[in-house]
């Protein structure tokens, strides 16, 4: 969620870099709007409103962010934004900020983002009379020779006030006397400098000294005024006055020249001689900037610095200098100095926005809004300001040194999250200066990779009869992102087969991928299948993936060999009938078995465990043929119990047991002789059990055998004294559909069943042949080409 709102606040800001141009040229361009306030207002007073001129309402304050930015690092106005208002930040000094310039104007912008967009404006400091006219000498000496004479003028040191227009310095008075009026000139630099008239002459004998009171007043209301001492010494009669060799000097002092420079050397002459001839140098009409910064020897007329000069502050100085001889009487030049400049400040960059983290995948984002100034002159002043190159960042220039600092490409966090970025500002003086600012930008993250997973399909083994809960293997998806954005979510996908109960097989770990089977598999059931995995991450919107799992069961040896043929249920065993006369090698039957295992779990294998007479019969391990293992003799038992094993080669493996019964005839003329169980039946009658057994046979045979039949039983019929009767119980119906031979070792498919009846009452033997007629052996087929007698023959004498 977090993730969203900061890219939804960042979409806001997303800017087009060619409306940025245009609008800050159109913005350049208009004249900037004028406001003004008085200086020394307390800190939050009122400017102005500024709603009307930015084209703005209250709400869209918030959106705009409208700031105040200028040059310099100190912010003299601040934007209420939820007003409107332009107000102080603190007091603001006229005289501090501009000095004796007039009007003062500090210029300033408006910066408004969303779009960005730069208003130009300034505002204008109005004076107030806070500031008396001050002398700097609080005692003015003027030296005057007796001989002067009337309407001669005295150069007296003008005051100094701070304040501008009205309120500045208009007009000097000096105290009543008889000697003396004031005169004022206005200079070329629009100052008004006073003069002293000398109205009667002086007598030294009856006055040697006169004091007089000058009062400067400004024209403020209430008007503010200051005063000096003027004290005038009368000399002896001093007929020549100093004279400079040129009225005018000029000087060209480089700045930070150090303390004790010189800066020029003025030069005067007096014809006098003497004392009157003697001349001594001072700075006239010197403000108290030039007295700190200049010194003068007042012998050699040497000007030299007494602190270093800043261009940057003051680029000229205009300086009187008055030579003044013994006698008192004085002359006078001008020498202008020029501060030329050296590039001794760096670049200064003052930073208005900025952004240090932003989504990625956003086009021309801004990141930072910044200025740039240099206080030098010419070169020194020039700057070129730069960015590393291999930064997907550019640098929009915009208006009064203006730059922003945006992003020329899409960010993509994957690749890479963070960004140091150097912003160089050089001047192009001599040596180089330059400023360098550092950012970081953060790139966060957005859900724009969805989870991946390490393989596209897995294959799982699991052993059946497992226990429920067992973990059978695990899925692993990884995601680029950060945060929730990368935190993975698995599950469970609808079942590929409608038919594979998927809910009730396997589970998943929502955290981890881990995978576990709800329930013992049954390989025979079960022998595999597949299902997909989603792995979702926690954006928004949440992205996606899938995997392919295919659960593969391996097989246990939990099912014992099944023996089809001799079924060991029926309610009396099968005898197989083997004639006297038969070969070693004899198929007497064979043992069908199947197992629902697979592979070597499958493998069967047969061994006869007991015999009535040993060596007498064999079973061929792999295919469950019971044949004689050598020829038989009249000495061999009539009738014979066979115990033969049936085992899987599983592990452990498993195993069943059949018994067979032989009976041995002698060519098939002997009496069959019933098993000891069927001994308590020989008394029964025999003729209906034949004509059930007529009849079961019938309804499976041709016409042709069911007339066949029909006529043995009428013959039969009529015989009498029947003793008894053997059956060989036959199964009926199907065996189980799940019993099939999956062992590939040539056992049958299928029972292998013989069906055996005997009269022993005619001395009639009738031997039918199989019900199912194509399990028969090729070593069957064979016995019974050999022995046509034997296989065709139904009846004997």
């Amino acid at each position: 969620m977090e993730a969203r709102e900061r890219k939804k606040c960042f979409l806001k800001q997303r800017q087009v870099f060619i409306f940025f141009v245009w609008l800050g040229i159109a913005q350049a361009g208009s004249e900037p709007r004028r406001y003004s306030v008085a200086e020394e207002m307390d800190g939050g007073s009122f400017v102005a409103n500024l709603l009307k001129d930015l084209g703005l309402e209250v709400d869209d304050l918030a959106a705009r962010a409208p700031r105040v930015v200028s040059k310099g690092k100190k912010v003299r106005l601040h934007f209420d934004r939820q007003t409107g208002d332009l107000l102080l930040n603190d007091k603001l000094d006229r005289e501090e900020l501009c000095g004796p310039t007039e009007p003062c104007v500090l210029p300033f912008q408006m910066l408004l983002e969303n779009p960005l967009t730069f208003f130009q404006a300034e505002l204008r400091i109005r004076d107030i009379n806070d500031h008396s006219p001050v002398f700097l000498d609080k005692e003015i000496i003027l030296k005057i020779s007796e001989s002067i004479t009337p309407g001669t003028t005295f150069l007296i040191e003008r005051a100094q006030d701070l304040d501008v227009g009205s309120n500045s310095l208009q007009s000097y008075t000096v105290s009543p006397n008889s000697h003396f009026h004031l005169k004022l000139q206005d200079s070329s630099d629009g100052t008004i400098l006073p003069q002293l008239v000398l109205d009667k002459a002086l007598d030294r004998e009856e006055q040697p000294e006169i004091r007089l009171t000058v009062t400067a007043l400004d024209g403020g209301i209430p008007p503010r005024s200051g005063t000096a001492l003027i004290r005038i010494e009368v000399l002896d009669i001093n007929d020549n006055a100093p004279e400079f060799a040129k009225l005018h000097y000029e000087a060209h002092v480089l700045e930070n020249s150090p303390i004790g420079s010189q800066v020029a050397i003025v030069s005067a002459r007096d014809l006098d001689i003497g004392t009157y001839g003697e001349i001594s140098y001072v700075l006239s009409q010197a403000s108290e900037d030039i007295r700190k910064t200049f010194g003068i020897n007042a012998k050699s007329g040497e000007l030299l610095l007494t602190q270093e000069l800043d261009f940057e502050s003051i680029q000229t100085y205009t300086l009187n200098i008055q030579a003044t001889d013994g006698g008192g009487l004085s002359g006078s030049c001008v020498v202008f100095v020029q501060v030329m400049d050296l590039n001794d400040n760096p670049p200064e960059l003052t930073m208005s926005t900025l952004i240090t983290e932003i989504p990625e995948n956003l086009q021309e984002t801004v990141i930072a809004v910044f200025s740039v100034s240099d206080p030098d002159s010419g070169d020194n002043g020039r700057m070129v300001c730069s960015i590393q190159d291999d930064l997907p960042f550019i640098l929009k220039p915009s208006v009064e040194n203006f730059y922003s600092l945006v992003t020329n490409t899409a960010l993509d966090r994957e690749t890479r999250s963070e960004y140091n970025i150097t912003i160089t500002v050089t001047d192009m003086g001599t040596p180089r200066l330059k400023t360098q600012h550092n950012i970081t930008v953060l790139v966060s993250d957005v859900n724009d990779n969805a989870p991946a997973f390490t393989q596209t399909s897995y294959t799982l083994s699991v052993r059946e009869n497992n226990s429920p809960a067992l973990h059978i293997g695990s899925v692993c998806a990884t995601d680029r992102d950060a945060g929730a954005n990368a935190q993975v979510t698995y599950s469970l996908l609808p079942a590929l087969d409608a038919h594979v109960p998927l809910a009730s097989l396997v589970s998943i770990n929502p955290d981890n991928g881990h995978l576990f089977a709800l329930r013992s598999l049954d390989y025979e059931a079960l022998r595999a299948f597949e299902f997909r995995v989603g792995a979702a991450d926690r954006g928004s919107p949440a992205l996606s993936s899938q995997a392919l799992v295919r659960v593969l069961v391996a097989d246990d040896n939990d099912n014992a060999p099944f023996v089809l043929y001799p079924l060991q249920n029926a309610s009396a065993p099968c005898t197989e009938l083997v004639p006297r006369a038969a070969e070693a090698g004899y198929l007497v039957t064979k043992v069908v078995a199947v197992d629902g295992d697979s592979g070597q779990n499958a493998w069967l294998s047969y061994q006869l465990l007991k015999a009535t007479e040993p060596g007498l019969f064999g079973v061929w391990a792999h295919n469950g043929e019971v044949r004689t293992a050598r020829l038989l003799s009249e000495r061999d038992a009539a009738k014979h119990r066979l115990l033969v094993l049936v085992k899987d080669n599983g592990e452990p493996p498993l195993s069943a047991s059949v018994t067979l019964y032989v009976l041995l005839v002698d060519g098939f003329s002997r009496p069959y002789l019933p098993a000891p169980e069927a001994e308590a039946a020989d008394a029964a009658p025999t003729a209906p059990l034949t004509v059930y057994l007529v009849v079961a046979l019938a309804s499976v045979s041709s016409l042709f055998l069911f007339s066949l039949l029909v006529f043995v039983a009428v013959r039969l019929c009529r015989r009498g004294g029947a003793t008894s009767v053997g059956r060989c119980s036959v199964p009926e119906g199907p065996f189980p559909g799940h019993l099939v031979d999956a062992s590939g070792t040539g056992t049958l498919s299928q029972s292998y069943q013989y069906e055996v009846c005997l009269t022993g009452g005619s001395g009639t033997f009738k031997f039918l042949k199989p019900v199912i007629p194509n399990f028969l052996t090729q070593d069957e087929e064979r016995v019974s080409e050999a022995n046509p007698s034997f296989r065709n023959s139904f009846e004997f004498s």
